[in-house]
């Protein structure tokens, strides 16, 4: 059954002051409302989880529904062969946090608290900054189902 969920999917990056890396998220939620918190889950397996576990902060960037290239880019691709910022515009954000150009949406969060959950880690995020463009479609779970994962599943 839960497979059968179609969740919108995320692109979450990260710096610390040796390197950025950036991810695409299937595993998130909104977790409270007062304080607002959120919750990000990472596979263990790439290389946006190793930058993660050194910073502090992220930035949580809202997908649209045709944005088939960079969720191929951030989803398919690992950073341990490929800088994806070299592939993409970009801006520094908040703490040089990277923000993509062209998405819908986004927000810079301090992590609260990392946890294990299974082959990923839970990221508790407190919103810090967000902005949102026009409404949007979300990118979502299916639309990423023929995306080879950059490193293993």
């Amino acid at each position: 059954m839960l497979g059968a969920l179609d969740y919108p999917m995320l692109l979450l990056t990260t710096a610390t002051a040796d390197e950025r890396a950036g991810c695409l998220v299937g595993f998130a939620t909104p977790c409270s409302i007062e304080p607002p918190r959120f919750l990000a889950c990472l596979s263990k397996k790439n290389r946006t989880f190793e930058v993660a576990r050194d910073a502090g902060a992220v930035v949580i960037h809202a997908l649209a529904s045709d944005a088939q290239d960079l969720a191929e880019l951030f989803g398919g691709e690992t950073g341990d062969e490929v800088d994806k910022f070299e592939r993409c515009a970009w801006r520094p954000g908040p703490e040089g946090i990277p923000v993509l150009d062209g998405v819908p949406g986004w927000f810079a969060a301090r992590v609260l608290a990392r946890w294990e959950a299974g082959d990923h880690d839970a990221l508790l995020l407190a919103p810090t900054e967000a902005h949102l463009g026009a409404e949007f479609r979300p990118y979502r779970t299916r639309q990423g189902e023929t995306i080879q994962p950059g490193h293993e599943p």
